[in-house]
């Protein structure tokens, strides 16, 4: 029996760290994804942002904003 306990152990620990590992890979290519939008939103015409409703202003406040300041998860 005190084998078993200490494999039942062993997979709790390797499940948190692969759960960890797997949250940390999802955090990363948010911080990416939202880099990339915020570039694109900066390289759209005037013309462009105005037919979404969006000013010059806000696409510089949105992209001076750092990577990993990400609106929908706080």
């Amino acid at each position: 029996m005190k084998g078993q306990s200490e494999s039942v152990t062993e997979e709790k620990v390797t499940g948190h760290a692969l759960h960890s590992v797997s949250d940390l890979l999802h955090k990363f290519s948010r911080w990416y994804e939202l880099h990339r939008e915020r570039e694109l939103l900066a390289s759209l015409s005037d013309e462009a942002l105005k037919d979404i409703g969006v000013s010059r202003a806000d696409v510089e406040h949105e992209s001076i904003r750092p990577f990993w300041d990400d609106p929908i998860h706080k």
